[in-house]
């Protein structure tokens, strides 16, 4: 997984639009997008382009491999969301 999203994400949506690969969910379409509490990467879909990070208006995105010890927990997070 190239990058993750934490929990200070805002739903915003901008990084899902200028994802090449498709692979920030939920989307504003789908059923888990109200209740999510965060939008979450797709560890297989992500390519590590870094599309999302600058768009990013509340610094939720970052490097999977930088992140500090009290993040490591949304590698798994993100990861989960696309396990079902």
């Amino acid at each position: 997984m190239a990058y993750v999203i934490t929990d200070t994400c805002i739903k915003d949506l901008l990084c899902v639009d200028v994802c090449p690969t498709d692979c920030i969910h939920p989307k504003k379409d789908e059923p888990a997008f109200e209740t999510a509490t965060q939008l979450y990467v797709d560890p297989e879909g992500c390519i590590d382009c870094g599309a999302c990070v600058p768009i990013c208006t509340s610094d939720s995105i970052q490097p999977a491999d930088d992140l500090p010890q009290e993040l490591v927990r949304f590698v798994d997070m993100n990861a989960k969301f696309y396990a079902n």
